[in-house]
């Protein structure tokens, strides 16, 4: 299996070597990067160009290693003991029927080679990755409720993105294959944009990147926007039939862009942007 890149997706040189070298590696593939850089988009694209079922699993700061392992309904046997005139009382006498599979089961268990997004892991506790190691390297776990080794019948290509917002522990680490996806620069940005817009103008693209970069680059931002949040600028810019106009200042000076709040998300960025823009205007 190889990964060559996707008409919806612009991939780097870098990032196709980065998904290649982990399916050859037979490890999963880490992908730490900006909020809005495209990490869960590349396991969905990834999965799409290989043929591949997608299996995800979306990580919150409850979520515990084990839910992506099984969960034992032991409060639905209980209930359905008390109705022992539900099926004769048959269905309790089966564990199994109270065994909820989670992805990794699934995964595991596939008739065919699956893709599997471990989405967002940093957002659990730190035992999180830890718990996972084992089954990650091995492919393989017990269910002590029904006394069986659940073996991976085909190694799934495994996808764990990361914000980065803790650090994950080195033993977890070295199981994995790392990339971290690069901001894009301005002609990756271009194709980017080519993809979800191939009809803008392009006077409108270039003004529209300017603004966008003038602002990202504004020292001192509590969240600089990302590419999803230029995707989403510019979906507002054309679909609101903004003027070339009022993208463009006529000294070269930075400007307050219509629809900012589709690029900054909190008052103490917008503010800052507002004083820069004061100041410029002033000249100070």
């Amino acid at each position: 299996m190889k990964f060559k890149g996707s008409d919806n997706y612009v991939a780097t040189q870098d990032l196709m070597l980065a998904v290649n070298a982990a399916i050859t590696l037979k490890r999963p593939l880490l992908v730490k990067g900006e909020p809005g850089t495209g990490k869960t988009m590349l396991a969905e694209e990834v999965a799409q160009s290989l043929g591949l079922p997608l299996l995800q699993w979306h990580i919150k700061s409850t979520t515990k290693a084990q839910q992506g392992l099984y969960e034992y309904d032991a409060v639905s046997r209980l209930r359905d003991s008390q109705l022992k005139d539900v099926d004769g009382g048959e269905r309790v006498k089966d564990i199994q029927n109270y065994i909820v599979k989670g992805v990794l089961w699934q995964a595991f268990t596939a008739d065919q080679p699956v893709a599997l997004l471990i989405d967002e892991i940093d957002k659990a506790d730190i035992e999180f990755p830890n718990d996972l190691l084992r089954e990650i390297d091995r492919m393989e776990f017990y269910c002590y409720e029904t006394r069986e080794l659940i073996r991976a019948k085909h190694r799934p290509v495994v996808f764990i993105t990361s914000n980065n917002e803790k650090e994950l522990p080195d033993a977890f680490l070295r199981r994995c294959f790392f990339h971290y996806i690069k901001f894009p620069d301005a002609e990756t940005m271009k194709s980017i944009v080519g993809v979800h817009f191939p009809g803008l103008k392009q006077e409108l693209l270039t003004s529209a990147m300017k603004t966008f970069y003038d602002v990202r680059n504004l020292p001192g931002l509590k969240k600089k926007p990302s590419t999803s949040e230029l995707l989403d600028w510019l979906k507002l810019l054309v679909a609101e039939d903004i003027p070339l106009e009022a993208l463009q200042s006529k000294d070269d000076k930075v400007a307050v862009p219509p629809l900012v709040g589709a690029l900054l998300k909190n008052e103490q960025d917008v503010t800052l942007f507002e004083k820069l823009v004061f100041m410029q205007r002033n000249n100070r």
